[in-house]
């Protein structure tokens, strides 16, 4: 009874904004109940000002806590005290992101006085025992909320705001629903691609010989799925370049005074570092002055306390030093305010956007950034044939407008890719030579697969599966004006291999060669098929006698033959066997 009496009196105080809690480091408990107020050491309050007006240039917790590191600014530790006598003691240390990203959370700072952001629950572990653990809650689920409680850094509609973008820089990867942060890497749309086919964000891969051409692809949620059955795999170059025109043409009636207000976040931002190196020169000249106050009352005498606070004022002094140079360099580096020929020259640059965008001092970090400003996502479809495509894309920006682009793709081809020219040569020997002898011909020409290596039987199945090249049919009974082989046309003219080859050779029989290196092929007509025979006509002549009764060359008579001037028959069998041509007409005596 007496515990929950106890616990009501402390939910009755917190839900009247009364119960005095510890404060977050800038703010302290005044003298009237439930009042809190500003810490009025200005160097606190400076640094958490600060912080907050960097996050809204910079976007993220851990880009404001380097921030801090590179302006070797310190950050404050206040000691946990709810009484309103004398102010908290506060200690300055190095700066810690997770110091950074308490105060970005602490909802004091925007005003509100809360109560119950943690819940105490038990759990049994693996080993059995009964522990307890404290998880926090969603705002929703706070047990008190006051907004608008006390003065605070920034309002409540600035801290949501604040929260919505801390929340959206987790990655899904940890089981939040935000898209991670902006990264380093030179994909545009990171965090802002989605898939046309099933809405799930895209995710980012690099290629290239130095990993530097982004692109998108989406599994369709499930990982191991193999690349074939991916929602999406395009390369991203063609569409960062679509969507960035889309960007700037959007940006444009704006450009002058964006390029004027980013001069003047750049000097804000250097100037509120100034500042709290300002106050912290300020403060280590106090420290030092009162390590000389102490030392100097201290009794000259007693030398074991005097030794100790002269130590003191030494580090005092050397802190002060420290300080002030510090604050003299970067005095000395503050940017110059804008001239009015610099401002004009702003201006000039806010007519051509494009100029700004390819700077190069403008990184990639900052191009995406500048994206996310409009843009709240970008849905790609891809489209693709054998050749080329085109990608769809639907643009929808803050405010709820929705724009498309269409982007024309090129197919890549694949790294190791065999010449399009054996390509098409193997295509033409596949009608009429088996895999072996096509093997046989192409290393003959010298050349070689995508790989650099020879030919053989099963590299030429393999490229001929590849590109849908059937394999050569043998026939046993050809059609009309096949080509044969020389030993196939030879046995189907009962001729002996030797003899067709030197007909082909004399030009007597016409043959065909498919490539430099392919065996000689005849075409099987029914000219050629006449021309042997088992029996030639009577008083027809060897080729010898019918040279010498034409009266010509073997060349001349052979081509004789070929052209249809003379018929001649080749004998296959008895003693007759060979060439016969018919002989010269009788010429009529003239007595």
């Amino acid at each position: 009874m007496l515990r929950a009496r106890l616990t009501g009196g402390i939910r009755n105080k917190a839900a009247r904004g009364e119960l005095r809690r510890g404060l977050p480091a800038g703010l302290i408990w005044g003298e009237a109940p439930g009042e809190i107020i500003f810490h009025p050491d200005e160097a606190v309050t400076g640094v958490i000002t600060a912080v907050f007006g960097q996050f809204a240039v910079l976007g993220s917790a851990r880009a404001v806590w380097l921030w801090l590191r590179e302006q070797n600014l310190r950050w404050p530790l206040q000691q946990a005290t709810t009484v309103s006598r004398g102010l908290p003691e506060i200690t300055w240390v190095e700066p810690t992101y997770k110091a950074v990203l308490a105060a970005l959370r602490h909802p004091a700072y925007a005003g509100a006085y809360v109560y119950g952001r943690t819940r105490a629950e038990r759990y049994v572990d693996q080993h059995g025992r009964l522990r307890t653990r404290r998880r926090d809650l969603p705002s929703d689920q706070w047990e008190v909320l006051i907004p608008g409680h006390h003065d605070g850094f920034i309002d409540w509609d600035a801290y949501q705001d604040i929260q919505r973008r801390l929340d959206g820089n987790i990655p899904p990867a940890k089981g939040a629903p935000g898209t991670g942060a902006v990264r380093e890497g030179s994909a545009h749309l990171q965090t802002l691609a989605t898939c046309g086919v099933c809405g799930r964000k895209a995710a980012v891969y690099y290629d290239g010989e130095r990993k530097a051409t982004p692109g998108y692809y989406c599994t369709g949620g499930s990982p191991g799925a193999s690349r074939g059955n991916w929602h999406l795999r395009v390369g991203g170059a063609a569409i960062d370049a679509a969507v960035t025109g889309a960007f700037l043409a959007a940006l444009a009636p704006a450009a002058l005074q964006a390029c004027l207000a980013a001069a003047g976040q750049l000097e804000a931002g250097y100037d509120a570092a100034l500042d709290q190196h300002r106050r912290q020169a300020e403060q280590a000249r106090y420290q030092a002055a009162k390590a000389e106050r102490r030392y100097r009352a201290v009794d000259p005498d007693n030398r074991l306390v005097a030794r100790g606070l002269e130590t003191q004022w030494e580090h005092a002094l050397q802190a002060q030093s420290d300080a002030e140079a510090e604050l003299a360099r970067r005095e000395k580096a503050r940017p110059a305010t804008l001239t009015v020929p610099e401002r004009a020259a702003i201006l000039a640059l806010g007519d051509d956007l494009g100029q700004v965008w390819n700077a190069a001092t403008t990184t990639d970090k900052d191009r995406k950034q500048l994206l996310r400003t409009l843009l709240d996502e970008v849905a790609i479809t891809v489209h693709r044939d054998q050749t080329e495509g085109h990608a769809e894309l639907l643009l929808r920006w803050k405010g709820g407008a929705i724009s498309e682009l269409t982007v024309p793709l090129k197919r890549q081809p694949p790294k190791n890719r065999t010449a399009e020219d054996t390509v098409e040569l193997v295509r033409r020997l596949a009608v009429h030579y088996a895999d072996g002898m096509i093997a046989a011909m192409l290393n003959k020409q010298g050349r070689t697969t995508a790989t650099g290596m020879s030919f053989t039987p099963g590299r030429v199945q393999s490229l001929r599966h590849h590109w849908g090249i059937p394999r050569h049919q043998p026939s046993d009974d050809p059609p009309e004006g096949e080509l044969r082989t020389v030993a196939d046309a030879a046995r189907q003219l009962g001729l002996a291999p030797s003899t067709l080859h030197r007909w082909v050779a004399d030009g007597f029989v016409p043959g065909e060669q498919l490539t430099p290196g392919a065996p000689w092929r005849i075409r099987m007509t029914s000219k050629l098929r006449a021309l042997s025979a088992d029996d030639a006509p009577a008083g027809w002549l060897p080729v010898r006698e019918a040279i010498r009764a034409h009266g010509v060359s073997r060349q001349t008579l052979l081509q004789r033959v070929k052209r249809g001037e003379l018929r001649a028959v080749h004998v296959r069998t008895g003693r007759a066997k060979g060439l016969r041509i018919e002989p010269p007409p009788a010429q009529t005596s003239l007595f």
